[in-house]
C-alpha cells in the first residue's frame, strides 16, 4: 500500500480528480448509510440534493488527492486576502485558523505555511494517528512538512498550541469536528444540536489571538486550488458557551460560500465517543 501511495503522488492533480470524482459517486451509489446521512445533513443546511450534487464527487476528490498532498510536491494554491493575515501578524499575539470539512482543507495549512511560516515559525496542528501501521507511518511524514508542527490530540498537544500561540505563532483547526467526550459542548449547527469542540474558543480566550476563517477551494480540471481568508466578523465572545455558538455560525457561513465542496457526508451530529483510558 505504501508503493501505491508513492505512486499515485507522482499523478497529475486532473487524473487524481477524475479518479476521485468516480470514487465518490461510487461510494455515493453503493452505501445506503453514507447516501443517506449526506441528504440529510444536506436538507439540514437548507440544500437539496440537486444543489449540492457536485459534492459527492468532491469527497472522492478530496481522498484522491491525498497522495500527491502528502507526498508529492504541493500543487498550485493561490491565496486571497492575504492582507487580513498580514494584520493578525502585525497584533502580534497568534492566529488560530479555522476551516470546516470544506475542499481541501489538507492543503489550507500547507499553503498557509510555504507562505508564512518562514517568517513567522510553523503553523502547530492537531494529529490523530492512524490505526494502520503503514498509514500512520506516512501521516508522519505528510502532517510535519516543512513549517507545519503536528502535535497529538492529548493535553500535551494543547499545551504545545498555547505555547505557539503565546509566542505569536499560528495554528489550525477544523471547528466542525466531533470531539471525545468531555472535550465539547452541543451547540447548534444548522439548526440542529451538534456536539462541538471548545478548544478552538478556550485557544482564542486564553491568549487572545486573531481568529481566521480559511477555506481552500478547488479549481475546475485540476487547475489547482484557492485559499480565501477571512477575519471573524465580529470579536469573540467572552463567553465559552457564546464563543462556541459564534464558532458554529461562523463555520456556516464558510460552508454557505462553497456548499458545493463540502463533507456533508460527514458525522456531523453523532454521539461524541470515549476517550480511551490510559
Amino acid at each position: 500500500m505504501p508503493l501505491i501511495f508513492r505512486f499515485l503522488s507522482l499523478w497529475p492533480l486532473w487524473l487524481l480528480h477524475g479518479l476521485g470524482a468516480a470514487l465518490g459517486w461510487v461510494v455515493f451509489v453503493a452505501s445506503a448509510t453514507y447516501r443517506r446521512r449526506f441528504v440529510a445533513n444536506a436538507q439540514q443546511a437548507g440544500y437539496r440534493l440537486a444543489q449540492v450534487r457536485a459534492a459527492v464527487a468532491h469527497a472522492g476528490r478530496m481522498t484522491a488527492e491525498l497522495p500527491r498532498l502528502w507526498l508529492g510536491a504541493l500543487p498550485a494554491c493561490d491565496i486571497v486576502n492575504a492582507e487580513c493575515v498580514e494584520r493578525a501578524w502585525a497584533a502580534g499575539r497568534g492566529i488560530v485558523f479555522l476551516t470546516p470539512h470544506l475542499g481541501c482543507f489538507e492543503l489550507s495549512v500547507q499553503a498557509a505555511a510555504q507562505r508564512w511560516a518562514g517568517a513567522h515559525g510553523a503553523i502547530t496542528v492537531l494529529y490523530r494517528p492512524a490505526r494502520q501501521p503503514w498509514l500512520a507511518a506516512i501521516m508522519r511524514t505528510a502532517r510535519n512538512r516543512p513549517g507545519v508542527q503536528a502535535v497529538p490530540t492529548d493535553l500535551s498537544g494543547v499545551r504545545q498550541m498555547l505555547k505557539a500561540l503565546r509566542r505569536g505563532q499560528a495554528v489550525g483547526l477544523l471547528p466542525d469536528q466531533v470531539p471525545p467526550e468531555g472535550q465539547g459542548q452541543w451547540a447548534p449547527f444548522f439548526g440542529r444540536p451538534a456536539y462541538t469542540m471548545t478548544l478552538a474558543a478556550r485557544l482564542v480566550q486564553q491568549t487572545g489571538a486573531r481568529v481566521l476563517l480559511a477555506r481552500c477551494e478547488r479549481r475546475a480540471w485540476g487547475r489547482g486550488y484557492t485559499l480565501i481568508l477571512e477575519e471573524l466578523p465580529v470579536p469573540l465572545s467572552d463567553q465559552l458557551d457564546a464563543a462556541v455558538l459564534q464558532l458554529n455560525q461562523a463555520m456556516e457561513a464558510t460552508i454557505r460560500q462553497c456548499p458545493q465542496q463540502y463533507l456533508w457526508g460527514y458525522a456531523r451530529y453523532k454521539q461524541p465517543r470515549a476517550e480511551a483510558q490510559a
